[in-house]
């Protein structure tokens, strides 16, 4: 005879034990997020249910960034520890659950001393700090946006990457991408570490095979009518195109109108054409626009918008601070809190998070006072903003996602119309 007891099958049926130790120790500091990404991982291990980090973000109506940001949190308390299946791939890790009796009780008496991860601990000196900040900011040629400081620390925190990899991620957004905006670089960021890149000779042989050709690439699929990105097959034959037989976008274009007549256009049709043309001397260089290539002619236009927007913000700016001097003290007080609240965060020592509240409670002073300011001497409270022709990409043809910007579509469509018209172009010419 044997004894068998069914098991439940469904997991609302399982109660889940929390520490009260977390819950006295840990839980009351912790942001609210944070303790949510706890709770429902640990109930998921208490039954082992595989779950990973987008699923969680998901039912708890969550970025994945800010999950990341959980666990990272938790491990720098001593509370879960992670462990890297494939040390190279920083995003995929399993969590592991601390004893926190043991940890605080236990013989090896770890006590609640905070774990500084390895990324972070040469960054502890105040003066490699500000170097990397200033760096930075001789970069972008601003000074730093609210909470940039610290959401820098962030990165190299959650990724575990060197401050170096960032600095390189602003240099790249600045001189190859002319973007300069937090929310641009970090998508950057996360796309390297993501990819496991933590080296600048690793990220520079990436971008060598990264590089506009996928915007003509996905170009010609919208005109075959395709919404997909392209095969490998398919870019190595649009590669001959543009690199073999000097085909310009244009003129690839008006062979895709070719396929209008056909029930299956295909790249392969699209070959035969252009094949065909390139043996009879057609489509080559005396096709192209005279002012060099479609995409790099927009790209100049973005600049030209951007830099002459620029200098108008500059001009307003240095208006109002020789009209209320006041105004460029309360912008440098404000910008030393951001790095004062940065610096705090590293250390994460006694009282920090009251000394951060303060800060930022100061900061909040200011931004009040520099409105009054502005506005009792008759400025418009943006008045020293840089006010963009496009609003979206703020005139970079780039969203924060990393994708063209909608009106960087229009650009290029009106120059290409331009072009593949004769007399336009003559006139051009």
């Amino acid at each position: 005879m044997k004894f068998i007891r069914e098991k439940v099958q469904n997991y609302y049926l399982f109660d889940t034990s929390v520490e009260n130790v977390f819950i006295n120790e840990y839980m009351i500091d912790a942001p609210g997020d944070y303790v949510k990404v706890y709770l429902i991982a640990l109930m998921y291990g208490e039954i082992s249910m595989p779950m990973d980090h987008e699923s969680i973000a998901k039912q708890l109506s969550l970025a994945d960034e800010d999950v990341l940001k959980a666990w990272t949190y938790w491990e720098s308390k001593g509370v879960i520890e992670k462990e890297y299946p494939d040390p190279e791939n920083r995003f995929n890790y399993n969590v592991k659950f601390i004893n926190l009796k043991e940890q605080i009780y236990g013989k090896n008496d770890k006590g609640k001393k905070e774990k500084i991860p390895s990324a972070l601990e040469g960054l502890m000196n105040d003066q490699e700090l500000k170097k990397i900040y200033s760096r930075i900011e001789q970069i972008t040629g601003r000074l730093f946006e609210g909470n940039e400081p610290a959401a820098i620390l962030d990165w190299i925190q959650d990724y575990d990457i060197p401050a170096e990899i960032v600095i390189y991620a602003y240099d790249y957004c600045v001189n190859k991408r002319n973007n300069s905006r937090h929310n641009y670089v970090a998508a950057v960021v996360k796309e390297w570490a993501g990819r496991g890149l933590r080296t600048i000779d690793q990220i520079e042989e990436h971008l060598q095979q990264t590089d506009n050709r996928y915007y003509l690439y996905k170009r010609v699929l919208k005109a075959l009518g395709f919404s997909r990105n392209p095969t490998e097959e398919e870019k190595r034959i649009m590669d001959t195109w543009f690199d073999d037989m000097n085909f310009d976008i244009g003129r690839v274009l008006q062979a895709c109108k070719k396929t209008s007549g056909i029930s299956n256009p295909n790249i392969n049709y699209i070959n035969t054409i252009l094949k065909s043309w390139s043996n009879e001397g057609k489509g080559t260089t005396s096709d192209k626009a005279p002012s060099g290539h479609p995409i790099g002619m927009v790209m100049r236009s973005y600049e030209e918008e951007r830099n002459k927007n620029v200098a108008e913000a500059e001009a307003r700016r240095i208006q109002v601070y020789k009209t209320v001097p006041r105004v460029q003290e309360i912008e440098n007080e404000m910008r030393e809190i951001g790095m004062e609240i940065s610096k705090i965060m590293l250390a994460s020592g006694f009282g920090a998070k009251s000394r951060i509240k303060e800060l930022k409670k100061k900061s909040e002073r200011l931004s009040h006072e520099k409105a009054y300011l502005l506005t009792d001497n008759n400025f418009p409270l943006n008045y020293m903003d840089t006010i963009y022709t496009c609003s979206i990409c703020k005139d970079t043809g780039m969203l924060d996602t990393g994708e063209r910007c909608p009106c960087f579509s229009d650009k290029l469509e009106q120059l290409q119309k331009r072009f593949e018209n004769p007399e336009e172009r003559r006139y051009n010419g």
